[in-house]
């Protein structure tokens, strides 16, 4: 139930993902905006270009010519941040001035062949396949590197130069900040409950059914109660699952209908193809596959932009970069809670 007064009155929720606190200003959305508007997103993406580098058939930027792949299609990302090299900077260093090696390799996996699908538009088999693809990853690039960040960025408005459906997997030798921080307040919740944060989250909210975006018999979506972006969800399978790898097939077919079913709310909601940034957060891998990892539970992350419409989108500055993270409307007033799957997608064309 939710506390009086927090639909309307100024309060700080905390997120046991992260021990912080995120300050909810419910009664900001009723200010005027006269701040930036973005650009509406291209409304018209061919479904071949010869110019986009992720299309089949094409050159990419080392000179490489892409297969004319019909499914997925995995490649070395042509300017990594991460390369398995790297030489070590040595320990002899200042307390202040403290550096470590970090090495590991960055893929691109393009989802499908056509450049004018998303996944909300794909088959839902089309759509397994990918699941099915990053499970092979984690299983592969985990049998040796601690993380294995799957992570997509959708539309340019999130910096994604080539409109082409695709994601990246880096895989890293080190423990990156955020799952680090996911991971030790996890276990510290698990020590003092005797179960999974995410586990018991999950069970809690299909109880309390006031931020529920999409649910199924193995999965659920909310708007999480500790939201920071304004339409942030947060996709939790209903059972114990460390990895993404260790999905059944069957959950796995009901992961493809519900990120289906996310996603067109999604473009509903302001009617445009809905940018984000999602990824993956699953116990830590190579070193760790033989630790209890009993804590983690595997979900996935979507951090979209948009505020009031398709073209004002949420800015993390000032107050948010300085003392705390700030939202301007209750999770429980996102209409994303509300809105209906069958509408605007349907008049995309897809197949």
């Amino acid at each position: 139930m939710m506390v009086h007064g927090t639909t309307e009155h100024q309060h700080l929720r905390y997120n046991p993902l992260r021990d912080t606190w995120v300050l909810v200003s419910a009664h900001r959305m009723k200010r005027p905006w006269a701040g930036q508007v973005e650009k509406a997103p291209e409304e018209h993406i061919p479904r071949h270009d010869p110019r986009n580098p992720l299309c089949p058939g094409n050159t990419r930027a080392n000179g490489e010519v892409n297969p004319d792949y019909d499914s997925t299609f995995l490649f070395e990302n042509d300017f990594p941040a991460l390369q398995p090299d790297a030489p070590d900077p040595g320990s002899d260093q200042h307390p202040l001035f403290q550096s470590k090696a970090a090495r590991g390799v960055c893929k691109v996996m393009c989802f499908h062949p056509w450049s004018d699908v998303t996944l909300p538009l794909m088959k839902r088999q089309e759509v397994v396949k990918v699941i099915d693809k990053w499970a092979e990853l984690v299983e592969e690039l985990g049998s040796t590197y601690p993380w294995v960040q799957i992570f997509e960025n959708k539309g340019a408005m999130m910096g994604c130069s080539n409109p082409h459906p695709h994601c990246q997997v880096w895989a890293s030798s080190f423990l990156p900040n955020e799952p680090a921080l996911s991971d030790r307040c996890q276990r510290a919740y698990h020590q003092k409950h005797g179960e999974p944060l995410l586990l018991q989250y999950a069970k809690q909210e299909a109880e309390k059914k006031e931020r529920v975006v999409v649910e199924t018999s193995d999965w659920l979506a909310v708007v999480p109660y500790w939201a920071t972006w304004p339409y942030q969800t947060l996709l939790l399978p209903r059972r114990h699952v460390l990895r993404i790898n260790d999905l059944t097939t069957e959950e796995r077919e009901g992961l493809a209908d519900i990120m289906k079913r996310l996603l067109t709310k999604y473009d509903n909601l302001f009617e445009t193809s809905f940018p984000y940034s999602m990824g993956w957060h699953g116990a830590p891998t190579g070193p760790h596959l033989t630790e209890d990892n009993s804590h983690w539970q595997l979900h996935a992350h979507y951090y979209p932009p948009l505020l009031r419409s398709a073209t004002v989108k949420k800015f993390m500055v000032g107050y948010e970069m300085l003392a705390q993270d700030q939202r301007d409307l209750t999770p429980e007033q996102v209409n994303i809670v509300k809105c209906t799957v069958p509408s605007f997608v349907q008049y995309r064309v897809t197949h």
